[in-house]
């Protein structure tokens, strides 16, 4: 017998003969230029010696890619089908991806044994790239698909100094405009409903916040902030530990129309009138927005647009491999309504 291993060869395998990490396999395969030239002669190699032949050379020697691109939001269904923020995202980049004639492939990883099977999805190079939306500051998965050799682009960043690309709106901007509106309205006791701070839009948006106090001649007060998670009922949650602490809050800037929405409904229960005794800010300028009593002023990102630069930056990273991570930052506009 020969000392070849029955059965196909594994990406693993040519790992352990290259003496090199499963990923480094995957990037030297994909043709990544972030690959020494001595490490990419291992890998060839090992390729050679074990007759390895993966899915995309094999794919390569059809003529064609996958033209598929997963869309990645680690969140439950019921958050995904309840928030606006989450349909618009989609519907820019399944535009952007439809007129490139690529297909869309929507993928929830809601647990550690769901993200080690896409990753095991991901490694079969079944997609040509990865799309990340409401990606928490723990996460390792952009770092992941990387090392799998796939180009990969985020909404939103897991830090100031994020090393994957992203698209991001402008959230420190967003807290700012919504207190500096507040206090020109003579509000003085303005509090906060903020998202999960693991993740950086929630801590931009809590930066901003703060930032408009200081700006506005207001004293800050960490009775006035509580943290939500960008969901009604993290809204109503929120709002009623605001209340207890400080009954005499003036304005309450949420860091999104949905929470914002809850937190409407628990100053009702609690005879509080918005905007006469309570005033009222979100963010997304969503639909929940312009359906709430009375109308809710809301900072506008422009979502869609989101989606839509998401897939180009995608589509071109696929093309042509950046030497660069690119980082775009779309501005976002304060729109006033009857709530402040």
């Amino acid at each position: 017998m020969s000392g070849r291993r029955s059965g196909r060869p594994t990406l693993e395998q040519v790992a352990a003969r290259a003496g090199v990490g499963r990923g480094t396999v995957s990037r030297v395969i994909n043709g990544s230029p972030r690959v020494s030239e001595r490490t990419r002669t291992a890998v060839d190699r090992a390729v050679a010696e074990l007759g390895y032949v993966p899915n995309q050379a094999a794919r390569a020697l059809a003529g064609s890619r996958t033209d598929a691109i997963a869309l990645v939001i680690p969140e439950a269904e019921a958050r995904l089908f309840a928030e606006p923020y989450f349909l618009d995202l989609m519907r820019g980049v399944g535009a952007e991806l439809a007129e490139a004639d690529k297909q869309l492939l929507l993928t929830l990883v809601r647990s550690e044994r769901e993200r080690r099977r896409f990753e095991q999805y991901l490694a079969a190079q079944r997609v040509d790239g990865v799309l990340l939306a409401s990606v928490h500051g723990d996460d390792p998965l952009p770092d992941r698909v990387r090392d799998l050799g796939l180009p990969v682009v985020m909404n939103g960043r897991r830090t100031e100094a994020e090393p994957v690309p992203y698209v991001d709106s402008d959230n420190i901007g967003a807290g700012r405009a919504a207190v500096a509106h507040l206090a020109g309205r003579g509000r003085s006791r303005v509090a906060t409903v903020t998202g999960p701070l693991d993740m950086y839009v929630a801590r931009a948006r809590l930066g901003g916040y703060r930032a408009g106090l200081a700006e506005a001649g207001l004293p800050p007060d960490e009775a006035l902030v509580e943290a939500g998670d960008f969901t009604e009922e993290g809204g109503r949650r929120a709002m009623r530990l605001l209340l207890d602490r400080r009954p005499d809050l003036d304005a309450v800037f949420a860091a999104s129309d949905v929470m914002a929405a809850g937190a409407r409904g628990v100053l009702r229960e609690a005879g509080r009138r918005v905007p006469e005794d309570v005033a009222l800010v979100g963010v997304d300028d969503s639909p929940v927005a312009r359906l709430m009593d009375p109308p809710l002023t809301s900072v506008r990102q422009p979502i869609e647009e989101m989606g839509r630069s998401m897939a180009r930056m995608l589509l071109q990273d696929i093309a042509r491999a950046p030497e660069e991570p690119r980082r775009h930052v779309l501005p976002t506009e304060l729109v006033v309504r009857a709530s402040s």
